[in-house]
């Protein structure tokens, strides 16, 4: 301290801290000659002396002048070392880049000017602290005073000269710097930093391409600033990275592809096109590097897929498309399970759009890796499953062609339509509602017999007997309706007379003596007429009930559909056909004459010819043991009880063993209903008889106003 007051005067040291600008500058000004004398002299321990002076006696003085004259007199000094100034930067710079945080913004404006002149003496040595003054610059950037913030600019390009002139800029000191500042949130910051990328990047010898990972996401948050000038900052640099990517033979795809799936979620618009642009550049470009993050990508396309902006949509589709044309191979990294995994997730989504290509992408999978695939699958069978609920028509045709084509075995084929029954049995409103598509959509997908058998079979034991009787209804109305199962109705048509409509028939019979309705319908059918005759003559009491009208209803009606219309012509040789004739006035006689449904098959009765009736086919007793099997010897009379191997009196027992159940239940639920009425009932009067006990007494009717003890029915008046 004691060289420095020797060799600076004190009237200089006065005037330095004057509050007069000029006193002060004047003052600098013989400290950058004293300095510049003792440079040339080499007595760098004075100057030194002096550094420290004008460092702990001014720039750290409370008074604000003080401060001033410090910052000036550092310049100056800078200034007199000219060539020399580089060995006591350590000593200049902390002092003046401490005076950025000053309360005084006059203060911190001379530290602008500081800095200013000493970064224009020392040019490439500035570089190596460059990281003390970007955090300081970018401090100053969003300054609170207008001439801080003027100032600060100037020295901001100054700096930026220097840099673009320096070869010694080490990048890697600065990324992780750039790094941390990118999360701040202020626009004059934000504009600071897009600036100073733009500027090193524009450098040939700085590859910032290669740390764009480092700050990518930084960039991106600027998309949704509220600032239109800072978005249009942050895209331009975007779009020149992702033109350099283009160029560029070696990119770091994976961690910046990490980064685009989660702005690819933004909830701002442009953000979002933005990241799911990138990302159909990076499917174009990315190839292997890109395998191990396909499930991530394909997680941030697929909702882009039904994202409110068309934009969007375009790309995402397009990416897509792209994605799943390229075949990847397991054994390069493709993980088979992530995307089933992502698939599986989005299967959720609230847009139709992207619930069908999570399908499409499942199916393409089991297309490609059939076993990597099915080794996931009872990770996906339940939510596949659940997905015949949705309330798309087209997801759920999808879903059954996905479930059809894990299907394809046998012991996927059974554990699929087992899973079904029990989707059917526990979501009543999905087998109303969605039963006919999707039983439909099977038969076409998997072989409609396959499909009927499998069900039959698994129906035949079904232990709700009130669900089973509901199915097989619902089979059976399909199984007549439906165009799909033609082939099938062709088949049982057949029954009488070839061995695979026999073995078809007698695979369904089981089951369908759930329902009483259906197995009259499945006669007629197969054209076993007698055997319909022989169902209907033993029904009971019991058995025609509402639900069994309403079934009767629905046949008459079918019967006069094109599907029946064999039936209708065969009724033109009544006496060849007495038991479809039979049959039919057996179902007349249980219709309620005011119905529909009678007046409509009344009708068609009255049409039957009665040239051709042969009085002893019209013999009631035609339908002896003897009489059947006369007629077992005609197969191409199907009004027989035995035809081509099929024991109709078996049959018969099983159905009534099988209504008899059917009675029983029904019953057991009867008295359950009628115990819990009862229950209801009693817990009632005793509520009510608590409540009497907590009231107040009720007052006593007097005598003459009380019924007398007289005989039943009489009144005492």
């Amino acid at each position: 301290m004691a060289d420095a007051l020797s060799a600076i005067p004190a009237a200089v040291l006065r005037n330095l801290s004057d509050k007069l600008y000029e006193k002060r500058k004047n003052a600098a000004l013989e400290v950058e000659g004293i300095v510049k004398q003792l440079t040339a002299a080499g007595d760098h321990d004075k100057i030194t002396a002096v550094i420290n002076l004008l460092t702990h006696e001014y720039t750290y003085s409370p008074q604000a002048n003080h401060r001033k004259g410090g910052l000036i007199g550092l310049a100056a000094a800078t200034v007199g070392l000219s060539a020399e100034a580089a060995q006591h930067l350590e000593q200049i710079l902390p002092p003046v880049i401490n005076s950025f945080s000053d309360q005084d913004s006059r203060v911190r404006y001379y530290a602008c000017e500081a800095l200013y002149n000493i970064a224009k003496v020392v040019r490439g040595e500035f570089i190596f602290h460059f990281n003390k003054i970007f955090d300081a610059l970018c401090k100053l950037s969003a300054d609170s005073d207008p001439n801080v913030q003027s100032a600060a600019h100037l020295l901001d390009r100054l700096v930026k000269d220097i840099v673009t002139e320096s070869d010694q800029f080490s990048i890697e000191e600065f990324i992780p710097l750039l790094r941390e500042r990118m999360n701040v949130l202020n626009p004059y910051v934000r504009q600071f930093l897009v600036g100073w990328i733009t500027v090193l990047d524009s450098v040939p010898d700085i590859d910032m391409l290669g740390f764009l990972p480092d700050f990518l996401d930084g960039l991106f948050n600027m998309l949704s600033d509220s600032s239109h000038e800072i978005r249009q900052q942050a895209d331009s640099a975007l779009s020149e990275f992702l033109q350099e990517i283009k160029n560029s033979p070696s990119v770091d795809y994976g961690r910046m592809a990490e980064i685009l799936v989660q702005r690819a979620a933004s909830p701002d618009e442009f953000t979002r096109w933005t990241a799911i642009t990138w990302i159909n550049e990076f499917v174009k470009l990315g190839g292997d590097q890109l395998v191990p993050y396909y499930a991530d990508i394909l997680g941030a396309i697929l909702p882009c897929i039904a994202d409110k902006e068309e934009k969007i949509r375009v790309v995402a589709r397009e990416t897509n498309e792209e994605l799943r044309a390229i075949k990847a191979d397991p054994a390069e990294g493709f993980d088979v399970g992530a995307i089933l995994d992502i698939a599986k997730r989005q299967l959720s989504n609230e847009h139709e759009a992207t619930r069908i290509e999570s399908l499409h992408w499942i199916s393409t999978l089991l297309n490609r890796h059939r076993q990597e695939v099915l080794s996931f699958l009872n990770d996906i069978f339940d939510t596949l499953l659940k997905s015949l609920s949705d309330p798309s028509d087209q997801v759920v045709l999808l879903v059954l062609e996905v479930h059809a084509a894990i299907a394809k075995d046998q012991l996927n084929f059974h554990q699929l339509v087992v899973f079904l029954v029990h989707k059917f049995r526990t979501d009543h409103a999905l087998l109303e509602r969605r039963g006919a598509l999707i039983i439909r959509r099977l038969c076409v997908l998997l072989d409609a017999e396959r499909v009927y058998r499998e069900l039959s079979k698994i129906l035949e034991g079904e232990a709700d007997l009130d669900f089973a009787s509901t199915m097989v209804q619902a089979l059976n109305l399909i199984l007549l309706t439906s165009s799909e199962l033609s082939d099938l109705r062709d088949l049982l048509k057949q029954s009488l007379i070839k061995a695979p409509g026999q073995d078809l028939f007698l695979s369904l019979y089981a089951s369908w003596s759930h329902s009483s309705m259906a197995i009259i319908s499945l006669c007629l059918l197969a054209q076993a007429y007698q055997h319909a005759s022989s169902v209907i003559q033993s029904l009971t009491e019991e058995d025609i009930n509402v639900r069994f009208l309403v079934q009767l209803d629905k046949l008459i009606h079918l019967l006069e559909t094109p599907i029946f219309a064999y039936l209708r012509l065969q009724l033109l040789e009544p006496g060849r056909y007495i038991w479809l004739l039979k049959s039919l006035y057996g179902l007349l006689m249980l219709l309620p004459q005011q119905s529909a449904a009678f007046k409509i098959l009344r009708t068609r009765l009255k049409t039957v010819p009665s040239y051709s009736f042969n009085k002893d086919q019209v013999n009631p007793t035609s339908s002896s043991s003897s009489s059947e099997e006369e007629d077992s010897n005609n197969i191409k009379n199907p009004d027989s009880s035995h035809n081509n191997g099929i024991d109709f009196t078996s049959s018969l027992q099983q159905f009534q063993q099988k209504q008899q159940q059917h009675r029983l239940h029904s019953k057991t639920q009867a008295r359950t209903r009628t115990r819990n009425i009862s229950i209801s009932s009693k817990e009632v009067k005793e509520a009510e008889k608590g409540e009497e006990m907590k009231g107040p007494e009720l007052a006593r009717l007097p005598p003459a106003s009380r019924p007398s003890r007289k005989g039943p029915g009489q009144l005492h008046l």
